[in-house]
């Protein structure tokens, strides 16, 4: 059976490792992302590591209008179709403080424009043969601190919809698994202070990608995060508003 993997947000570090690790597959591959130079630059590299075939598309959270084009590429595979997304920004709290308009971008980028992406590609899964759709979500959702709050919320709303997209199409053979990574050495968290336990993207997307296989609901990376999230949900409300973090 053929197999397709939409990788939306393509140009990110994390989507580049996981499009060359599906590459290695020898899946067929649509690469969409904001930069066209960059998109074709990756789907040369994609071919030579074994994909049978690499379609570009350009698209833009912040344009809505632009989402048709990546959604009739994906109409027009044959087969399995997979997706993988890794959208979204991470402007820092005091950003937004001195710039509240930005809690928009934020909520459009990390929250309704991938919805309504995933939405449309989840129908889309269901009227065939099934799949895996994955997306990045964020340790950052599973508890508001003070240092990234904005950003938290948008990734929480996140889980809570691929929550119920996976209920809602588990009946129809689609997957929907939820990534929460820690810090991966990506541009999003460089020269971001506090950064520990720092992950490469190719060891994430190689764990991404052995979650997916064996269709885990929810997928921590690295591992560890699982346990450390685990400690921070327990601190009691009064203390950890006090935290400085």
């Amino acid at each position: 059976m053929s197999a397709t993997w939409l990788i939306l947000g393509a140009s990110s570090a994390m989507a580049r490792a996981f499009a060359r690790r599906a590459a290695a597959e020898g899946v067929e591959l649509i690469l969409a992302g904001r930069d066209g130079d960059d998109l074709s630059r990756a789907a040369q590299d994609c071919k030579l590591r074994g994909a049978t075939a690499v379609a570009t598309v350009a698209f833009d959270l912040g344009r809505p209008t632009s989402f048709a084009k990546v959604l009739d590429l994906a109409r027009a595979t044959r087969g399995q179709l997979n997706v993988a997304c890794f959208v979204g920004s991470m402007p820092e709290q005091v950003e937004i403080d001195a710039a509240p308009a930005l809690i928009d971008r934020v909520l459009a980028e990390n929250l309704a424009g991938p919805l309504h992406l995933l939405q449309a590609l989840a129908e889309e899964m269901a009227g065939r043969e099934g799949g895996t759709l994955l997306c990045l979500g964020s340790v950052a959702g599973d508890r508001g601190r003070r240092g990234n709050y904005v950003y938290g919320a948008a990734k929480a709303g996140l889980h809570a919809a691929l929550s119920g997209l996976r209920s809602r199409y588990a009946g129809d053979g689609v997957h929907v698994m939820t990534v929460k990574p820690g810090f991966v050495d990506t541009a999003m968290t460089w020269g971001v202070d506090g950064m520990f336990l720092v992950a490469s993207p190719a060891a994430v997307a190689e764990a991404i990608w052995k979650g997916a296989e064996r269709q885990r609901n929810v997928l921590y990376v690295p591992w560890f995060w699982a346990v450390i999230m685990g400690i921070i949900r327990l601190i009691p409300e009064r203390i950890f508003k006090r935290l400085p973090i």
